[in-house]
This record gives C-alpha cells, structure tokens and sequence, in this order.
C-alpha cells in the first residue's frame, strides 16, 4: 500500500474551524487502516485536539501502557 502525498491548495479550510490552514500551522492526518482514505486538513494542534475530541476519535483506539 502507498499513499501520494500532494500539497493542498492555497485556500484548503481547516475541517474543524473552517479557517485557511495556509495562515496557521497546518496539520494533515490521514486514516490509513482503510485504503488511506482522503486527508484531513486542520489549521494547528489545538484544532486536531478539538476535532479529535469532537469525532470521538480516541474511544477504542487507544494504546494501553504499563510501565512493567
């Protein structure tokens, strides 16, 4: 599987606040456990924690730790 990787254009919106993620920080994630679907672009950090929280994108995904 491999995934083409293609700057977004120059007035790509945030997917969480609607902004232009070209005036921030941007951030692109993509879920690759199914055919590496369409990325998803975000402004900065604090939008990816906020969509995250927002899309319930951590329930059932997460790793456990133990320090033994």
């Amino acid at each position: 599987m491999s995934t083409t990787i293609e700057t977004p254009v120059r007035d790509e919106r945030c997917a969480y606040c609607d902004s232009r993620i070209f005036d921030h920080d941007p951030v692109c994630v993509r879920d690759c456990t199914a055919d590496c679907g369409a990325p998803t672009y975000l402004c900065n950090y604090a939008c990816l924690s906020a969509y995250i929280d927002r899309e319930g994108l951590t329930a059932g995904n997460a790793c456990e730790w133990s320090p033994e």
